[in-house]
């Protein structure tokens, strides 16, 4: 391979997102081509959602659906065959309108009488109107005309993911794609298994494409970067057919999820479908591992990678310590050879700040590597993706902001820091002003008191559109616990300045952390409701907290008053780790309530009501006075004339 020039092919596989290319091609493309490598990338998670719904993609779900005997078919599946034909004349111009290459798709859809409404459009019940009218008439007015078709068309599609779940692929997800496989998996095997299996209409579709692609860019070298474990199981499908097709081809596995699940990988037939795994920021071994199949380096001096040794069979860990690349010298992502005008716009929930994650195209962009706080012990805080912090000068990054809108036609960023530095953000936003550049952007922060009034109003002005952070568990105690470095009184000040200056607030909420009681879960659902009801959130998820062997809590449970349940043997995935908590509490069944409170909050129901009537069993009164958030908020005026900045 020495002898000729490298053509590397980065790949986005099933499932990421739909709306906008995952980032990590983009980068590495970007940084490759800086560096004179010939990089191309291809997006084989659209690609695939768009030939499993299109014409010819129904009429084979279609024949998988029949196969299923007609006692055995679930409602979904019966709807879609009573329906198909309907289904059939309306996927492509829904697919189109979704594109937003037909617009004017929008009228029909909204006349409820163009799509067929399965089983997923029961959900719209929970908008009736008494009077009548249109339920979704509250949320798009007259004028909303597009969005509200987006919404139904999103619906509809839904409806076809559940029929592929229930008729091809149980595993099926538009997301979390066979994500049980992989997901802190400590044997391969179950994934070994599947991938012996006779393939399905969802794996022969992705074979087929993964044959087009190599066609295409015969490539000598792939890269799967593979940020989430629901794309795990296609990752290893794609290699499957690269090595199938074309042994000489070297496949090379990173990303997301072999940073913080196979750190200490040792099972030998991962590399029956990829030659070399490479863990963290994938810049420097690729380089040392490019030198490599040139002939410049020996196998001894990659970086960061492991290998199969050919006499033992035996997995190894091979890192020549080598400085990374400093972040100011990555280089600017590129979408080139990305099919941006075929990604979905999707609406699945009404709230105008959740939206964001599925509607429209976001020019993805970092604004500096790691956490600059780097202290929550319910992080990953010992890996180099959140430990190592390092930025730019604010003029490299405005100037790479310049590039991508003129490579890509839009103005739209989403920043992906774990926490977007308060003062690095400040130099952005004036630079930007000053320059005249002006975008739309959203990112993540920590609400900590630097984020003054005066700030928030210049973030806004620089194009800042919506921001979500932490509030975690909304308990002063836990915070303090798991060294998050804020309260719940200045979480609501910081919301409350974001909110003033017009911009949309976010809040990761969590619960479940150890030693949180029953009565520290109920006081934190009335934080989170008084909060929506003063404007200071529009937007909230509740996760159940999960222990990662990586993150404080992992290494050091004793300071957190839990014991760790020892992790079952294996060689593959290790990343989750059970716990047993004293206080024994059925955290499972407060999560339904949090959630159901949560949905309607976010709907702007019931915010003057007892936060008690959301859980199905008797639970303590909230130990939190009606008016804490609002006292808060009363609190942060200052004299006049002084400066909060």
């Amino acid at each position: 391979m020495s002898d000729s020039p490298l053509r590397v092919l980065a790949v986005i596989p099933p499932m990421t997102q739909l709306n906008t290319p995952y980032p990590s091609t983009a980068y590495l493309t970007g940084f490759l081509r800086s560096r004179g490598v010939d990089a191309v990338q291809e997006d084989l998670a659209l690609a695939l959602v768009l030939k499993l719904l299109s014409v010819e993609g129904l009429d084979s779900i279609r024949l998988g659906a029949e196969k299923m005997p007609a006692r055995r078919r679930p409602p979904t599946v019966d709807f879609f065959l009573t329906h198909f034909e309907r289904y059939r004349i309306t996927i492509a111009p829904t697919i189109a309108f979704l594109q937003g290459r037909d617009p004017t798709v929008a009228h029909r859809i909204c006349s409820r009488a163009l799509l067929p409404e399965g089983p997923r459009f029961d959900s719209l019940e929970v908008y009736y109107d008494p009077d009548g009218g249109d339920p979704l008439a509250w949320a798009f007015g007259s004028l909303g005309q597009q969005d509200r078709a987006r919404h139904i068309a999103t619906l509809y599609l839904n409806d076809l993911a559940d029929v592929l779940r229930e008729a091809v692929d149980p595993r099926f997800e538009f997301v979390r794609y066979a994500e049980s496989l992989a997901l802190s998996q400590p044997s391969f095997e179950p994934l070994a298994q599947a991938l012996a299996a006779a393939p399905n209409l969802v794996d022969a579709t992705l074979h087929a494409l993964t044959l087009d692609a190599l066609s295409r860019h015969t490539p000598q070298v792939v890269l799967l970067s593979v940020p989430f474990p629901g794309a795990v199981y296609a990752a290893f499908r794609i290699a499957q057919t690269i090595k199938a097709h074309n042994p000489a081809i070297i496949t090379v596995l990173g990303g997301g999820y072999v940073n913080t699940e196979l750190r200490e990988l040792g099972e030998p037939r991962v590399f029956d479908h990829f030659d070399y795994v490479t863990l963290d920021d994938g810049e420097r071994p690729l380089l040392a591992l490019l030198d490599h199949l040139r002939g410049k380096r020996s196998r001894q001096r990659l970086v960061r990678t492991f290998v199969r040794d050919a006499e033992s069979g035996t997995v190894r860990y091979i890192n020549l310590v080598e400085p990374d690349i400093p972040f100011a010298e990555v280089g600017t992502p590129t979408w080139d050879g990305l099919p941006l005008e075929r990604y979905l716009s999707l609406l699945d929930m009404l709230n105008p700040m959740h939206r964001l994650w599925s509607d429209g195209r976001w020019n993805k962009l970092t604004v500096a590597h790691g956490c600059y706080w780097k202290k929550c012990s319910f992080c990953d805080v010992s890996l180099d993706y959140i430990g190592r912090y390092d930025g730019a000068p604010a003029a490299l990054l405005v100037g790479r902001i310049e590039a991508i809108i003129a490579e890509t036609g839009q103005t739209g960023f989403h920043f992906v820091d774990e926490a977007a530095p308060p003062k690095a953000l400040k130099a952005l936003a004036e630079e930007l002003l000053r320059r005249g550049v002006s975008i739309s952007w959203w990112g993540n922060i920590r609400f900590e008191k630097s984020f003054t009034p005066e700030l928030c109003q210049l973030l806004a002005d620089s194009g800042c559109i919506a921001i979500s952070g932490g509030l975690e568990v909304a308990s002063d105690r836990l915070l303090t616990l798991m060294k998050k470095g804020v309260s719940v009184d200045q979480v609501a000040r910081v919301t409350h300045a974001f909110a003033e200056a017009g911009v949309l607030v976010h809040a990761y909420l969590m619960y479940g952390f150890p030693t949180q009681t029953v009565h520290d879960t109920v006081d934190a659902l009335e934080y989170v409701r008084q909060l929506f009801e003063a404007g200071c959130i529009q937007s909230g998820f509740f996760h159940r907290f999960a222990c990662t062997v990586h993150s404080p809590v992992g290494m050091h449970p004793e300071e957190y008053g839990v014991r760790l349940v020892p992790l079952p043997a294996g060689n593959f995935s290790k990343n989750d780790i059970g716990f047993i908590d004293p206080t024994g509490v059925d955290h499972d069944a407060l999560g339904k309530a949090l959630n159901k409170a949560l949905y309607n909050y976010m709907h702007g129901i019931g915010l003057d009501t007892d936060v008690r009537q959301w859980f199905a069993g008797k639970v303590p009164r909230p130990r939190v006075a009606r008016q804490f958030i609002e006292r808060a908020l009363n609190q942060q005026s200052e004299p006049a004339g002084r400066s909060r900045v």
